[in-house]
């Protein structure tokens, strides 16, 4: 299973989404969730409007700096995806997917043959076009609805799983992380967990920090 940190490595909560948030989670071996927005014609770093002076997802890239890590992209807003693509060209970076767009946006980025992610959630029991996704974002927004099973169903017709853990809607993760750890997939690169606290989560099923 590869650990993901939910917009970047962050210590404080001003953190969140900031040049040392990514730079730590790169520098531990974490690859990161981030949001996408645009603002003055540059792709920018923001999970809500942006106001101004926010960091470019540029930035991210280099400091990224040629590192093979795993890029989740919430993309906010419609229209952007050939610029992303084009800056992801730019610095030849490729382990990457997208998620979370409308479902007009998630056609076209499936027509440009970019690496979609569907949703499923206690709240989206059906997930949109999961024959044309490379993968399953898979939420819990009010309980640890699903069992090893669901996962590894998926896993096993060929679509990767990134897995939102329990502590991004404020719960305790110890029931959801053992569904997972009990997966007969947990080896695998398709498998992924995306969470605010990935030293924890690499002790939990890892035994190291």
């Amino acid at each position: 299973m590869i650990i993901l940190s939910h917009r970047g490595y962050w210590k404080e909560l001003n953190e969140r989404n900031s040049r040392a948030a990514f730079e730590r989670s790169f520098n531990m071996g974490f690859g990161t969730e981030t949001d996408l927005r645009d603002a003055d014609g540059k792709i920018v770093i923001s999970h809500d409007m942006p106001k101004g002076g926010e960091m470019l997802f540029e930035e991210v890239l280099r400091i990224m700096n040629g590192r093979d890590l795993p890029l989740a992209l919430n993309i906010k807003a419609d229209g952007l995806i050939d610029a992303i693509i084009e800056l992801l060209v730019k610095y030849k970076h490729n382990n990457y997917f997208t998620f979370d767009m409308s479902i007009p946006d998630m056609a076209l980025q499936m027509k440009r043959a970019v690496r979609v992610f569907t949703g499923l959630s206690d709240i989206l029991p059906t997930p949109v076009l999961l024959n044309k996704a490379a993968g399953v974002w898979l939420d819990c927004f009010n309980s640890d609805w699903y069992g090893a099973d669901t996962i590894d169903d998926l896993i096993l017709v060929g679509k990767s799983v990134c897995i939102v853990s329990a502590d991004l809607h404020k719960r305790e993760t110890d029931k959801q992380w053992k569904i997972i750890k009990n997966c007969k997939s947990f080896d695998s690169e398709k498998l992924l967990l995306c969470t605010d606290y990935p030293e924890k989560a690499k002790e939990f099923f890892y035994g190291e920090n």
